[in-house]
Formats: C-alpha cells, structure tokens, sequence
C-alpha cells in the first residue's frame, strides 16, 4: 500500500527548466524522462517507485508489483473528509480503496499472482466460473447508451466496471462493521446506509457536453460517471434494502438480471 507520497522524491536538479520556448521545456523534460528509463535497464526493481504524483486526484492499482496506490489529493471530499461520518467516507474513498484492491481480481489483474508474474494461478473450474459471471457484466453496460449512436464500450471498460462493484461492495461490509454502521441513527433525514450509498453517488456526480461524452465513450476506461454508479447499485441488494426499491423504481432490476461475481 503506498498512501500520500513516496518516501524518497524524484532528484530532477539534472532537468532544465527555464522561461525560454515552451516547446523546449517539453523536448527536455521527455529527454529526461526517457533517459530515466533507460537506466532501469539492468537494474532490480524499484518498488518504491509511483506512477503518479501526489497532487493528482486519482489513485491506481498496479499489478506488476501487486500494489495499491493513493495520491494525497484524492484524500480531501468528496472522496475523504476527516470531518464526516463514515457513511459518507465509506461510500467514497472506501468504494475507492475496494476499487483498486478489485483490480487485483478483474478481467486483466486476475491474470497476475501475488509476485506480480504473468501466469494462471487460477482453477479452470474458477476460470470459467469467472468468465460466466462476468458475462452478465457485459450485458447490462452494453445496454447503455448515452448517445443515440453510441453506447459503452464494454471491451472497454470491462475491468473499471467490475472493480465499480466488487469496490463497493466492499467498503459496505466494511462500512457494516463501523458504530455507525451497527447503529440506525439518522442524520439529514437519511439512514447509515442510504449515506453510504448517497456518499457514493457523489464521488461520482459530473455533467458532459456531447462531444466531451463522445471521447469518453470512445477513449476512456472507465464507463461514464451515471453507469459507474446506477450499473453497480442495480446489482447490489443491499441498495435495494436500503431504500425500498421496488419493481415500480426507475433503478430496479429483476433478481435473475443481477450481477453476482463474487
């Protein structure tokens, strides 16, 4: 696990940076980077290393070395607040957290063991099991089309989504196991778990012109910020528990349409 920012920092005192040609900044920094790279030929692997700054809001789950990773900046809200109930940071950074653990256990990460080596450490049996139930993944979010011409791309998106569910599911039973989780008081109106839920959503909340919808659809892995939370609350009962969803509910789902992988 590496939380924050790593425990020794990148020396650039070699890099040129001055208030010359943008265009040169760019050639040198690229030059730099590329040189750095070149030097790891040979050379153990450096497990200390990040993948991303500590200023990026963002976190990643990084199979070659079996790590979760979790930049400073996306510890603030609407993902973390120390100020909050757990409900709310439960649905939000600990969806999060559960998100890149379930990496480890996706369509590409499952493919990698415990020392980060390439190889099929799973049961054919499992295997299958797997590919069945991950099936049923596919088939809802192809169904989702928020352009006339255009729906997700489940190839795509496939591992984003499967670590959307198995994430928050997650962090729910581990939410369940908090005071408030054992508790029923409500606050705003609002039970422990509908904040869970609610603290999800938000994490999650955005607005698209079409064009900026068109590229996400087209480049991104991660499937719209609407399918990323409705795509894995219709599959989970607990959401359905929590807020009386019924088949009259714009979001319910039937029984036998649900997703279950693990």
């Amino acid at each position: 696990m590496k939380i924050g920012y790593p425990d020794k920092w990148r020396d650039y005192s070699a890099l040129e940076i001055d208030k010359g040609a943008y265009v040169l900044n760019m050639m040198r920094s690229s030059e730099f980077e590329y040189q750095r790279n070149l030097e790891k030929i040979g050379q153990p692997v450096d497990k200390t290393e990040w993948g991303m700054n500590p200023q990026t809001v963002n976190a990643y789950y990084n199979p070659s070395n079996n790590e979760i990773v979790f930049p400073a900046a996306i510890l603030q809200p609407p993902f973390f607040d120390p100020n909050a109930d757990d409900a709310l940071n439960y649905g939000g950074i600990g969806a999060v957290i559960g998100h890149e653990i379930t990496h480890g256990f996706d369509d590409q990460g499952r493919q990698y063991d415990a020392n980060g080596n390439l190889v099929q450490w799973w049961s054919e049996e499992d295997d299958a099991q797997f590919t069945d139930k991950v099936g049923v993944v596919v088939s809802q979010y192809e169904s989702f089309c928020p352009l006339d011409s255009q729906c997700v791309n489940v190839n795509l998106t496939l591992g984003e989504n499967i670590a959307d569910f198995g994430g928050l599911t997650i962090a729910y039973y581990a939410f369940e196991m908090t005071e408030q989780g054992k508790a029923d008081e409500m606050i705003d109106g609002f039970t422990p778990e509908q904040r869970f839920f609610l603290g999800f959503g938000r994490i999650w909340a955005s607005a698209y012109t079409e064009e900026a919808m068109r590229q996400q659809l087209l480049t991104n892995p991660h499937s719209p910020g609407e399918y990323r939370v409705n795509g894995t609350l219709t599959n989970m009962p607990e959401f359905y528990e929590a807020f009386g969803v019924t088949e009259n509910s714009g979001l319910y789902l039937a029984e036998q349409d649900r997703a279950k992988i693990w």
